[in-house]
């Protein structure tokens, strides 16, 4: 389900591109839309799957579920109150905005697009809580079906209801109000399963009001650290934004000390969100996705003391994400440009969109290793109830990326935003692991290296895979089609991959495609 959510944004952004190309409309919306999906982060799946779900497991384990259910019910309805007053107040300073302020063409789009998407953060962010709950039942699929439903009604709205419009301010109008409606679907649809749990919402809270406060108190530290990268990622759209200069107006000097030049030009947000978009993808459909699974596995070996099974599954978990990390990056820095090209060439977005988009993929695809590391070793440590460093290292890797955004803004552009990044990232990963090993003991380096040094060579063979395949393509006498050569050097680097890796014996990556267990090192 969560490849099929992956599938159909990856068609939804094609369809983006299309409509808007890189411009002042995609910018806008590409901001607007950040602020509900970086709440999803803070205050959904961050909250649930830290904060909240370990103490709704323990509730869970007694043969009456009853305290189980009234902690949820309680949480659904704090977390539900304090949005809707969170999204009424923003609404009432962006009317303020709108109607006293003279904001300019650009920027009154940008207040228009978030007031109407607004209701979607209320909306996902109980969809996540929802899911949560499911989760620590044992229930994947709806949840993980859940975002399918948003790119339904998205993709929708691309091709079936905004070609009825020809300006495209309204057609982005149209698509903010499809996210919204998709919100309500995603969390309409997951009731029912919960329900079949058992599941009653009840009001009589006062016998879980420790589980409640417990639950409060462990979220803000939690949902910081854990969004980092997201937080990281919509500074960079807020800096973008900031810094490119207005349409039609390039070369003209910002109201900053010296007056320098904007170092930005438009579309700078939406070059970002697609190379977003790009490291994303395998960092969804593997990293997120091993992090939900293998989170309940640690807090348990923790819970029990058993800490050198502990250790033992948070190796595979990063042996795992190096034998999937690593080439992942590579493909997507070697294979930058012709992605960008038939993913998103046409229509608005012209070929030298897709030279600036290239260099943002290639950059943030660098580190997708990096990013699905960090998500599991923050894992590990919140399922030894250690919430502060997880949060130090955050704090940290933010004023890293802010202080590198500034440096390499206007030498880099917009590759200098996604560079920052990457650095703040790999910061986090190196202070991680080194306080993970001092909470855990020493990690098993000796099969972790082995396993890097094997995929390492693995990739070096699908690299070289590669190449041969756009050796073949230059003596061919047919001359195929973009998307026919990017599938054709795919496969052969896939082919290459997969053979380095029988042949390398990467256990992990063969793990992936069956249910046992590896041998123990």
């Amino acid at each position: 389900m969560t490849l099929l959510s992956r599938v159909l944004g990856l068609v939804r952004d094609i369809g983006m591109a299309q409509l808007f190309g890189l411009g002042p409309v995609m910018d806008a919306f590409t901001v607007a839309f950040r602020i509900p999906n970086l709440a999803r982060r803070l205050f959904g799946e961050g909250a649930v799957s830290v904060s909240f779900l370990p103490i709704f497991a323990r509730e869970l384990e007694h043969p009456d579920r009853t305290s189980a259910w009234r902690l949820a019910s309680a949480v659904f309805t704090l977390l539900s109150l304090f949005l809707a007053a969170l999204v009424l107040l923003a609404e009432a300073g962006l009317w303020g905005l709108s109607a006293f302020g003279d904001l300019g063409a650009e920027n009154d789009l940008l207040v228009s697009l978030t007031a109407l998407m607004l209701p979607y953060l209320v909306l996902v962010c109980l969809a996540a809580q929802v899911a949560g709950v499911l989760n620590s039942l044992g229930h994947f699929t709806w949840p993980a079906f859940a975002p399918v439903l948003l790119n339904v009604c998205w993709i929708i709205g691309i091709w079936g209801l905004a070609p009825l419009f020809t300006a495209q301010e309204t057609q982005a109008r149209l698509l903010a109000v499809c996210i919204v409606i998709a919100g309500g679907l995603q969390l309409a649809v997951q009731g029912p399963a919960l329900r079949s749990y058992g599941y009653r919402f009840t009001i009589g809270w006062k016998e879980v009001r420790p589980q409640v406060i417990a639950v409060l108190r462990g979220m803000l530290p939690v949902v910081v650290a854990l969004s980092i990268t997201q937080i990281n990622t919509f500074a960079d759209s807020l800096i973008a934004w900031g810094f490119s200069a207005p349409e039609g107006v390039e070369g003209t000097r910002m109201p900053l000390p010296g007056a320098p030049y904007y170092p930005l030009r438009s579309g700078a947000v939406a070059t970002l969100y697609y190379g977003e978009r790009m490291y994303q993808f395998p960092l969804g459909v593997f990293g997120v996705a091993l992090g939900t699974v293998l989170f309940p596995l640690l807090a348990r070996h923790a819970a029990r003391g058993e800490t050198e099974r502990l250790r033992t599954d948070l190796s595979l978990g990063l042996r795992l994400v190096i034998a999937i990390g690593v080439p992942a990056s590579a493909a997507l820095v070697w294979f930058a440009e012709p992605i960008a090209r038939v993913l998103f060439q046409r229509g608005a977005f012209q070929p030298e969109d897709t030279l600036r988009t290239a260099r943002v993929i290639a950059v943030y695809g660098s580190a997708v290793w990096s990013y699905c590391g960090v998500l599991i070793l923050q894992r590990a440590f919140y399922a030894l109830g250690d919430r502060v460093t997880p949060l130090r290292t955050g704090l940290l890797a933010v004023g890293f990326n802010f202080c590198v955004n500034l440096l390499l803004i206007w030498p880099l552009a917009e590759a200098g935003l996604a560079l920052g990044t990457v650095g703040s990232s790999l910061l986090q990963l190196i202070c991680l692991t080194w306080g993970l090993q001092h909470l855990v003991g020493a990690l098993d380096w000796s099969h972790l290296v082995r396993t890097l040094m094997r995929t390492l060579s693995a990739t070096g063979v699908m690299l070289v895979a590669a190449r041969a395949g756009e050796h073949l393509l230059g003596v061919l006498p047919v001359d195929l089609a973009s998307p026919d050569r990017l599938l054709l050097l795919l496969t052969c680097s896939a082919v290459g991959f997969l053979a380095a890796a029988r042949l390398f014996g990467i256990e992990e990556f063969w793990l992936l495609l069956r249910r046992e267990r590896p041998p123990e090192p």
